[in-house]
């Protein structure tokens, strides 16, 4: 079995579709009134569902944290300390939440947080060097 991808369960669609297109640069070609969202970032799947679609399709319901939420992080990875910095000052200026602003770990990262408008984690890092898989 291999990792496909993952996707997010999202109640309000429209603004979930414009953070994401908007404010991180995501490719999605999809009108904001869609039930489901499939892209692919930089070789990994990413899907957005509409919560209530979803329940729907599986004839359940679920519960949902509000808020902040530490249940999953979104990792997005640059080249170098620096560019951590930038792309975190450019989301807090287009309406992302901040979390931890850039930071140097112990472990050698210089990382930061930030949440979408449902408050999922989304983590931009680097360890100074070219992405390597």
């Amino acid at each position: 079995m291999k990792l496909d991808g993952f996707g997010l369960f999202v109640n309000d669609m429209g603004r979930m579709i414009r953070f994401y297109r908007d404010v991180l640069g995501f490719e999605i070609k999809e009108d904001e009134n869609t039930l489901n969202v499939y892209l692919i970032k930089d070789g990994t799947l990413f899907m957005l569902y509409e919560r209530k679609n979803f329940e729907k399709m599986t004839s359940r319901k679920y519960e949902y944290i509000n808020g902040f939420n530490g249940h999953f992080e979104i990792a997005l990875y640059v080249d170098t300390f620096e560019e951590v910095d930038i792309e975190y000052k450019k989301a807090i200026s287009k309406g992302a939440t901040s979390v931890l602003e850039p930071t140097d770990e112990p472990w050698g990262q210089r990382t930061c947080y930030i949440a979408d408008p449902e408050g999922n984690l989304i983590e931009i890092g680097s360890f100074n060097k070219p992405f390597e898989r």
